[in-house]
Order: structure tokens, then sequence, then C-alpha cells
């Protein structure tokens, strides 16, 4: 299933760096966010450098907090690219595949 079915996300940037918050819309699903979700997935799904995406918990919310450096290429201000804000990252991440046990749910 996808990411979006159980979570929502929020985003952020400043200079090159972006942040993104997956949140469970469920309580229940805590668990599979935690360990969907390592830094190594999330850089891999959004095409990060290794060593550049750093992970939170935010247990009590039942959300992590990714906080990915060198990710704009070079921030706002200073990138060619048409859109290098970080706020798209969010609803990327959400598109990815999860592994749900379908006896859990």
């Amino acid at each position: 299933m996808k990411l979006r079915e159980i979570a929502h996300a929020r985003t952020g940037d400043k200079g090159d760096i972006t942040n993104i918050a997956v949140i469970a819309y469920r309580a229940e699903d805590w668990a599979l966010l935690e360990a969907a979700l390592t830094e190594e997935a999330v850089g891999d799904f959004l095409g990060a450098g290794a060593g550049k995406v750093r992970r939170y918990a935010l247990p009590q919310l039942h959300a992590l907090n990714f906080v990915i450096g060198d990710a704009l290429t070079g921030g706002v201000t200073r990138s060619l690219a048409l859109d290098a804000h970080g706020k798209c990252r969010g609803a990327s991440l959400l598109d990815m595949q999860v592994q749900v046990d379908p006896t859990a749910r």
C-alpha cells in the first residue's frame, strides 16, 4: 500500500535543507511507520545522498521527522531549478510503497 493511506506529511525548507514530518493517521500504524521509514529507505526513495537523511522519532505524536541536507540544489534563492522548494518532497514520499501485514489491520 502507499504510505499516504496510513499517514500524512508536513514539509518545510530553509536554505538547502528540507524537513518532512510523516504522521500516522492512527496510533496503531505507528510501529509500521517506524519500521518501514528508515533513513536509508527514505534517502533511497527520494534520491538523497547517503548520510544526508536524519530521522527523528516523535512517538508521542506517532510521527517521524526527516531532515535532509543538500536537498534543494543550493536552496530556493540560489537554484536555477523550476521548483526548488522542499514542499513537493512530502507529497513524493507519500507515494512510497510500504509493506503491511493484512492480519494486523
